[in-house]
């Protein structure tokens, strides 16, 4: 199987998570190298975290300068628009995960929080002194979630500054952290289209890689992309 993963400063970390299962080949598709078109020859893409999308791309672009953004690279904002276009066009198992949530939600017409500690009062999320936060989540019933965890509540690590505001509205909300932040999604109605989950926490770095959150969902990606 060939995953295709977008770069990164940590890809590393998502490369090992991935590559530690056997017959795996993980291609990295980098902004640098304009590689969108090796998304094409991947059998399912995994959406990695890094730097805030740029709020231009949902109709926010004095935001910039109102939460002081300055982790913005536009350029990866627009190679991972072509890459999320193939994945979705060809139907390939999508897992997004912190800014890979966030991307694919703005592509498909949803809105981010530019900064929620500002706007929420909350300080659940994101690092303390350089390390990941954990809160718990809960996670809606009847849900892809729900069915691949097998849990209505877990605990769950915290990097992020930003997140989901409206989604799309062709997904669906599947878990809610602290404040009613949104910590998961997919499609409403995945009728006929790519497999696809989207999550706010880092399952590539969970102290325990057996959690529900974190295990579970690799092997039920990985088992959408063997399947196709």
């Amino acid at each position: 199987m060939r995953i295709g993963i977008t770069d990164c400063g940590k890809f590393e970390n998502y490369r090992r998570w991935i590559a530690m299962e056997p017959g795996i080949e993980v291609v990295k598709l980098s902004f640098q190298d304009q590689n969108a078109a090796e998304a094409e020859s991947c059998d399912g893409i995994l959406f990695s975290g890094g730097e805030d999308v740029h709020p231009a791309l949902y109709g926010k672009p004095e935001f910039v300068q109102e939460y002081g953004l300055k982790e913005i690279i536009p350029a990866r904002d627009q190679f991972e628009y072509e890459v999320i276009e193939k994945a979705l066009e060809s139907k390939k198992p999508v897992l997004g995960i912190c800014r890979g949530m966030q991307l694919i939600n703005v592509f498909l017409g949803g809105t981010l929080s530019p900064d929620i500690p500002t706007l929420s009062q909350s300080s659940a999320h994101g690092k303390i002194s350089g390390q990941d936060q954990t809160h718990d989540i809960r996670v809606e019933n009847l849900s892809m979630l729900h069915h691949i965890s097998g849990r209505e509540m877990g605990q769950v690590n915290s990097a992020h500054h930003q997140g989901v505001d409206k989604p799309a509205g062709n997904l669906k909300i599947s878990a809610f952290g602290e404040s009613s932040v949104i910590e998961a999604m997919e499609w409403k109605d995945p009728s006929n289209k790519s497999w696809l989950l989207l999550v706010q926490w880092h399952p590539e770095r969970m102290q325990d890689p057996s959690s529900p959150f974190a295990g579970n969902l690799k092997h039920a990606f990985l088992k959408a992309v063997k399947t196709g």
